[in-house]
Protein backbone atom coordinates (compact mmCIF):
# COMPACT_ATOMS: atom_id res chain seq x y z
CA UNK A 1 0.00 0.00 0.00
CA UNK A 2 1.17 3.53 -0.84
CA UNK A 3 0.05 7.14 -0.36
CA UNK A 4 0.61 8.62 -3.81
CA UNK A 5 3.19 11.07 -2.43
CA UNK A 6 6.31 10.68 -4.57
CA UNK A 7 9.52 10.50 -2.53
CA UNK A 8 12.06 10.67 -5.33
CA UNK A 9 12.33 10.80 -9.11
CA UNK A 10 14.65 8.02 -10.25
CA UNK A 11 16.45 7.54 -13.55
CA UNK A 12 16.18 4.29 -15.49
CA UNK A 13 19.59 2.68 -16.05
CA UNK A 14 18.90 -0.59 -17.84
CA UNK A 15 15.38 -1.64 -18.74
CA UNK A 16 14.63 -5.16 -19.90
CA UNK A 17 11.46 -7.24 -20.33
CA UNK A 18 12.16 -8.93 -16.98
CA UNK A 19 13.89 -6.36 -14.80
CA UNK A 20 14.14 -2.61 -14.43
CA UNK A 21 17.18 -1.02 -12.79
CA UNK A 22 16.70 2.54 -11.51
CA UNK A 23 19.23 5.00 -10.10
CA UNK A 24 18.02 6.42 -6.79
CA UNK A 25 19.42 7.70 -3.51
CA UNK A 26 16.66 8.50 -1.03
CA UNK A 27 14.32 5.53 -1.51
CA UNK A 28 17.09 2.92 -1.20
CA UNK A 29 17.52 3.88 2.45
CA UNK A 30 15.68 1.59 4.79
CA UNK A 31 14.51 -0.88 2.15
CA UNK A 32 15.55 -4.48 1.69
CA UNK A 33 15.43 -7.15 -0.97
CA UNK A 34 11.88 -8.39 -1.32
CA UNK A 35 10.29 -5.09 -0.26
CA UNK A 36 7.65 -3.41 -2.38
CA UNK A 37 8.18 -0.09 -4.11
CA UNK A 38 5.98 1.93 -6.45
CA UNK A 39 7.53 2.82 -9.80
CA UNK A 40 5.27 5.19 -11.74
CA UNK A 41 2.52 3.93 -9.46
CA UNK A 42 3.18 0.24 -10.14
CA UNK A 43 3.78 -1.93 -7.07
CA UNK A 44 6.92 -3.96 -7.76
CA UNK A 45 9.30 -6.17 -5.78
CA UNK A 46 12.91 -5.12 -5.18
CA UNK A 47 15.21 -7.90 -6.42
CA UNK A 48 18.56 -6.07 -6.42
CA UNK A 49 19.81 -3.20 -4.33
CA UNK A 50 22.85 -0.93 -4.02
CA UNK A 51 23.80 2.41 -2.49
CA UNK A 52 22.52 4.33 -5.48
CA UNK A 53 20.27 1.96 -7.38
CA UNK A 54 17.54 -0.65 -7.10
CA UNK A 55 16.28 -3.32 -9.42
CA UNK A 56 12.67 -4.47 -9.67
CA UNK A 57 11.21 -7.52 -11.34
CA UNK A 58 8.82 -7.06 -14.26
CA UNK A 59 6.18 -9.54 -15.37
CA UNK A 60 4.73 -9.60 -18.91
CA UNK A 61 1.38 -8.48 -17.46
CA UNK A 62 3.05 -5.42 -15.92
CA UNK A 63 4.74 -4.46 -19.18
CA UNK A 64 1.48 -4.94 -21.08
CA UNK A 65 -0.82 -3.02 -18.73
CA UNK A 66 1.40 -0.07 -17.73
CA UNK A 67 3.71 2.49 -19.31
CA UNK A 68 6.82 0.77 -17.91
CA UNK A 69 7.13 -1.07 -21.19
CA UNK A 70 7.94 2.27 -22.84
CA UNK A 71 10.79 3.41 -20.58
CA UNK A 72 14.36 3.54 -21.86
CA UNK A 73 17.77 4.41 -20.40
CA UNK A 74 17.51 7.95 -19.06
CA UNK A 75 13.74 7.86 -18.50
CA UNK A 76 12.69 9.42 -15.20
CA UNK A 77 10.18 7.59 -13.02
CA UNK A 78 8.25 8.42 -9.85
CA UNK A 79 9.30 6.38 -6.81
CA UNK A 80 7.61 5.76 -3.47
CA UNK A 81 8.41 3.28 -0.73
CA UNK A 82 5.59 1.22 0.76
CA UNK A 83 3.45 2.81 3.46
CA UNK A 84 4.44 2.12 7.06
CA UNK A 85 2.39 2.64 10.22
CA UNK A 86 4.46 5.69 11.24
CA UNK A 87 4.23 7.38 7.84
CA UNK A 88 1.73 10.24 7.35
CA UNK A 89 -1.05 9.51 4.86
CA UNK A 90 -0.60 12.72 2.93
CA UNK A 91 -2.32 11.56 -0.24
CA UNK A 92 -4.80 8.68 -0.35
CA UNK A 93 -4.64 4.90 -0.15
CA UNK A 94 -2.98 3.68 -3.35
CA UNK A 95 -2.56 -0.04 -4.00
CA UNK A 96 -0.07 0.13 -6.83
CA UNK A 97 -2.40 -1.95 -9.00
CA UNK A 98 -2.86 -0.05 -12.26
CA UNK A 99 -6.41 -0.14 -13.60
CA UNK A 100 -5.63 1.11 -17.08
CA UNK A 101 -3.39 3.46 -19.03
CA UNK A 102 -4.69 6.72 -20.39
CA UNK A 103 -3.35 9.48 -22.62
CA UNK A 104 -2.66 13.08 -21.75
CA UNK A 105 -4.99 15.08 -23.97
CA UNK A 106 -3.84 18.58 -23.07
CA UNK A 107 -1.82 20.60 -20.57
CA UNK A 108 -3.08 24.15 -20.07
CA UNK A 109 -1.58 26.89 -17.85
CA UNK A 110 -3.95 28.31 -15.25
CA UNK A 111 -2.41 30.90 -12.97
CA UNK A 112 0.49 29.28 -11.11
CA UNK A 113 -0.73 25.76 -11.96
CA UNK A 114 -1.22 23.51 -14.97
CA UNK A 115 -4.50 21.82 -15.85
CA UNK A 116 -3.83 18.34 -17.22
CA UNK A 117 -6.62 16.56 -19.09
CA UNK A 118 -6.48 12.76 -19.51
CA UNK A 119 -8.74 10.26 -21.20
CA UNK A 120 -9.89 6.94 -19.78
CA UNK A 121 -12.26 4.17 -20.97
CA UNK A 122 -15.87 4.06 -19.68
CA UNK A 123 -15.17 1.14 -17.34
CA UNK A 124 -12.72 3.38 -15.46
CA UNK A 125 -14.46 6.74 -15.85
CA UNK A 126 -17.40 5.38 -13.83
CA UNK A 127 -15.17 5.44 -10.73
CA UNK A 128 -13.83 8.96 -11.28
CA UNK A 129 -15.73 11.81 -9.65
CA UNK A 130 -15.10 15.53 -9.29
CA UNK A 131 -13.15 16.33 -6.12
CA UNK A 132 -12.35 12.63 -5.75
CA UNK A 133 -8.91 11.01 -5.73
CA UNK A 134 -6.99 9.44 -8.59
CA UNK A 135 -3.38 8.28 -8.89
CA UNK A 136 -1.60 9.20 -12.13
CA UNK A 137 1.82 7.61 -12.53
CA UNK A 138 1.73 7.02 -8.78
CA UNK A 139 0.92 10.62 -7.85
CA UNK A 140 -2.14 11.25 -5.68
CA UNK A 141 -4.21 14.01 -7.30
CA UNK A 142 -7.65 15.57 -6.91
CA UNK A 143 -10.02 15.48 -9.86
CA UNK A 144 -11.07 19.04 -10.74
CA UNK A 145 -13.37 18.18 -13.65
CA UNK A 146 -14.99 14.99 -14.84
CA UNK A 147 -16.83 14.35 -18.12
CA UNK A 148 -17.96 11.21 -19.95
CA UNK A 149 -14.62 10.38 -21.56
CA UNK A 150 -12.03 12.53 -19.80
CA UNK A 151 -11.08 14.14 -16.52
CA UNK A 152 -8.83 16.94 -15.38
CA UNK A 153 -6.41 17.52 -12.50
CA UNK A 154 -4.56 20.60 -11.36
CA UNK A 155 -0.78 20.41 -11.02
CA UNK A 156 0.75 22.94 -8.61
CA UNK A 157 4.37 24.01 -8.81
CA UNK A 158 5.53 21.71 -5.99
CA UNK A 159 4.09 18.67 -7.79
CA UNK A 160 5.76 19.70 -11.02
CA UNK A 161 9.12 20.08 -9.27
CA UNK A 162 9.01 16.75 -7.43
CA UNK A 163 7.49 14.40 -10.04
CA UNK A 164 7.89 13.64 -13.72
CA UNK A 165 4.89 15.75 -14.77
CA UNK A 166 7.02 18.72 -15.79
CA UNK A 167 8.39 16.51 -18.59
CA UNK A 168 5.03 15.23 -19.77
CA UNK A 169 3.38 16.23 -23.06
CA UNK A 170 0.03 15.66 -24.79
CA UNK A 171 -0.07 12.15 -26.21
CA UNK A 172 2.03 10.62 -23.41
CA UNK A 173 0.78 7.41 -21.84
CA UNK A 174 0.13 7.52 -18.08
CA UNK A 175 -0.76 4.88 -15.49
CA UNK A 176 -4.16 5.33 -13.84
CA UNK A 177 -5.41 3.87 -10.57
CA UNK A 178 -8.83 4.89 -9.29
CA UNK A 179 -9.84 5.15 -5.64
CA UNK A 180 -10.33 1.61 -4.28
CA UNK A 181 -13.23 2.77 -2.08
CA UNK A 182 -15.40 3.32 -5.16
CA UNK A 183 -14.81 -0.28 -6.24
CA UNK A 184 -15.78 -1.66 -2.85
CA UNK A 185 -19.00 0.37 -2.81
CA UNK A 186 -19.96 -0.89 -6.27
CA UNK A 187 -19.16 -4.46 -5.26
CA UNK A 188 -21.41 -4.24 -2.19
CA UNK A 189 -24.26 -2.77 -4.21
CA UNK A 190 -24.02 -5.35 -6.98
CA UNK A 191 -23.66 -8.36 -4.71
CA UNK A 192 -26.49 -7.60 -2.32
CA UNK A 193 -28.73 -5.55 -4.57
CA UNK A 194 -29.06 -3.15 -1.67
CA UNK A 195 -27.01 -2.20 1.36
CA UNK A 196 -29.91 -1.34 3.62
CA UNK A 197 -32.21 -4.03 4.99
CA UNK A 198 -35.29 -3.86 7.16
CA UNK A 199 -34.44 -3.16 10.79
CA UNK A 200 -36.19 -2.55 14.10
CA UNK A 201 -37.26 0.94 13.02
CA UNK A 202 -39.34 -0.44 10.16
CA UNK A 203 -37.17 1.23 7.49
CA UNK A 204 -37.08 -0.89 4.34
CA UNK A 205 -35.78 -0.56 0.80
CA UNK A 206 -39.35 0.17 -0.35
CA UNK A 207 -39.74 2.92 2.24
CA UNK A 208 -36.53 4.59 1.09
CA UNK A 209 -37.53 4.27 -2.59
CA UNK A 210 -40.85 6.00 -1.88
CA UNK A 211 -38.94 8.92 -0.41
CA UNK A 212 -36.46 9.27 -3.25
CA UNK A 213 -33.67 6.99 -2.06
CA UNK A 214 -33.18 4.04 -4.42
CA UNK A 215 -30.17 1.81 -3.83
CA UNK A 216 -31.44 -0.69 -6.38
CA UNK A 217 -30.98 1.82 -9.18
CA UNK A 218 -27.38 2.36 -8.11
CA UNK A 219 -26.72 -1.37 -8.18
CA UNK A 220 -27.89 -1.61 -11.80
CA UNK A 221 -25.55 1.10 -13.09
Amino acid sequence: MFTGIVEEVGVVKSPSPRQLVVSAVDVVRGVSLGDSIAVNGVCLTIVSLGEDFLGVELMPETVHRTNLGQVHPGSRVNLERALTMNKPLGGHLVQGHIDVTGHILSITPQGNALIMRCDAPPEVMRYIVEKGFIAIDGVSLTVTRCEASFFEVSLVSYTLQHTTFAERHPGDLVNLEVDIIAKYVERLLRKGGSIIRKDSTGITDEFLAEHGFSFASLAQE
